[in-house]
């Protein structure tokens, strides 16, 4: 579990990593790795931890969260990344990084009180969307009658937001950052609650119209699926830009070898110790430790 120290010195945690199975490094496939490099560490705040040959890793103090690779062999699919989401330590950190995108210019593309959580939404430069967000606390969390979690679209007040951001340069995304969830295309909604719940056993945790919220340990979402501009979308190609694979990081070794047991019974492979799938769309996830 990822956790930072506040102000007063009291370790807090990410609510999406209180959980046997969270969200790791989302790998995209560029079209321009140089530039792609220069947005995730200029614009977004990341620290670039790798530059090799053909592959970028940047991230939070030393914890991966976006892998670039280099040699996009064909344009992305109706199928794949809606957005990958970046879970910032608190509702000061999301402050200090609108602050940012306000003084450099860096456009929007909304802004969303989800009663679980506040949101930002923007694009890179090649059309891979970005969430980049805070958590309330759990005990905050508003409830269904049912006792399921609430979760809504509403107006965020910015104005409001920015009021919390401390002055000065920006310094980047805080160590403590996480990746927080990841939001897929899919082609039906029925068939990725099939996969991601009936076969990797991802608790359904919210409905919307189009879309189903999956997650493990009670979180709102560490998976989301929707068909809002992919309905009946088949089978991605192989080498497409955008999502090339992104990691479920177990909590522990026991959490770990009951995934791994669920993926190959599921039809995954294994190479090197490290199981992974495809879903029905091609999306593929990695378990890593």
């Amino acid at each position: 579990m990822l956790a930072v120290q506040d102000k007063a010195g009291a370790a807090t945690r990410l609510e999406a990593h209180d959980a046997p199975y969270h969200i790791g490094a989302v790998t995209l496939r560029a079209r321009d790795l140089p530039k792609l490099t220069a947005y995730y560490r200029d614009a977004i705040g990341l620290k670039l931890l790798r530059d090799a040959p053909g592959l970028a890793e940047l991230g939070a103090g030393e914890a991966v969260l976006v892998r670039l690779i280099e040699g996009a062999a064909q344009p992305t699919s109706a199928a794949g990344l809606f957005h990958l989401a970046i879970l910032l330590p608190s509702r000061r950190d999301l402050a200090n990084w609108l602050r940012h995108a306000a003084t450099t210019g860096i456009r929007l593309e909304g802004a969303s009180d989800h009663l679980v959580s506040e949101a930002l939404y923007l694009s890179d430069p090649e059309g891979n969307g970005i969430e980049i967000y805070r958590d309330r606390q759990r005990q905050e969390w508003p409830r269904k009658p049912d006792g399921g979690i609430a979760m809504a679209t509403e107006r965020l007040d910015l104005d409001r937001l920015l009021a919390e951001a401390a002055t000065g340069a920006y310094a980047g995304m805080p160590e403590g950052t996480g990746m927080g969830h990841i939001h897929l295309r899919v082609g039906d909604t029925a068939a990725a609650e099939a996969f991601y719940h009936g076969l990797l056993g991802f608790d359904v945790m919210v409905h919307y119209p189009g879309a189903s919220f999956l997650a493990s340990g009670g979180y709102h979402h560490h998976i989301a699926g929707n068909i809002w501009g992919s309905r009946g979308a088949g089978l991605r190609g192989a080498g497409e830009a955008g999502l090339d694979r992104f990691e479920i990081v177990a909590r522990d070794t026991a959490d770990f070898a009951a995934m791994r047991e669920r993926i190959i019974a599921a039809g995954g492979e294994e190479a090197d110790g490290v199981p992974s799938i495809a879903d029905p769309w091609g999306n593929r996830l990695v378990l890593t430790r």
